[in-house]
């Protein structure tokens, strides 16, 4: 049986993706320094505004990256690697992931040959994100309406169900996290831990700055930690 995951064919969709991609932002930067131009700016300031956003750009694609290594193993790169250089995200690509394997009684905790599983997982993560497209497409504006009228008439309230929406998804992903034992509770705390402190160096000592490394860094403490964890427990999650 042929293993679908690292095929030419996976490679040369990916490979048209990046292309389009790379080719858009070329398209779109070039317009951009045009009408900057239009309006007036300085070659300087923009400049500096290029250099600025590449290097703020950089760090959060290490979280993308990491996300991409972590799907690999299962399904292989082109496929991980067109779905999170685009528009896919990490909370939603694995869960779909997970949730087409298992339907097969299958698991992306290990590598997915069987090209109906890896067929049927492809298409779970890339149908399904669709209908959220179309959602902003035809719905934004009025959910964009709708929070705005909710902050003008009550901040506090508003504030407060924009947390809990989001609270509820951070909750959904909590399950899995609890469930695999010692090794991955220890871990959750940790990455955690990492977090907080970010947040407090950027609320407490104004390092606004550290915002796009907060996501990035507490990954990669993350995994760091839970390669020692698993280590310290013989390679079981206890």
């Amino acid at each position: 049986m042929t293993d679908p995951r690292n095929s030419p064919f996976m490679y040369a969709i990916g490979a048209i993706v990046a292309l389009f991609v790379t080719v858009q932002s070329l398209v779109f930067m070039t317009r951009a320094y045009r009408e900057g131009k239009r309006l007036g700016l300085s070659a300087a300031t923009m400049r500096k505004a290029i250099v600025g956003s590449a290097s703020f750009s950089v760090v959060p694609s290490v979280a993308i990256l990491l996300a991409v290594l972590t799907l690999s193993g299962a399904l292989g790169l082109p496929l991980p690697w067109i779905r999170l250089s685009v528009v896919g995200a990490i909370t939603y690509e694995l869960p779909a992931a997970e949730t087409a394997a298992q339907a097969f009684g299958a698991s992306i905790k290990s590598a997915i040959t069987d090209p109906v599983v890896f067929s049927a997982i492809a298409w779970a993560m890339s149908i399904g994100c669709v209908f959220a497209m179309f959602l902003v497409i035809f719905f934004s504006k009025g959910i964009q309406s709708g929070i705005h009228k909710a902050q003008i008439k009550d901040a506090t309230w508003s504030g407060l169900l924009i947390s809990a929406m989001f609270m509820g998804l951070i909750s959904a992903f909590l399950g899995s996290a609890l469930g695999g034992g010692l090794v991955s509770i220890l871990t959750l705390l940790s990455s955690a831990a990492v977090m907080a402190v970010f947040g407090l160096l950027i609320k407490k000592a104004k390092l606004a700055s550290l915002e796009n490394f907060a996501m990035p860094v507490s990954m990669i403490a993350g995994m760091a930690v839970a390669a020692i964890y698993s280590a310290l427990a013989g390679g079981r999650t206890i």
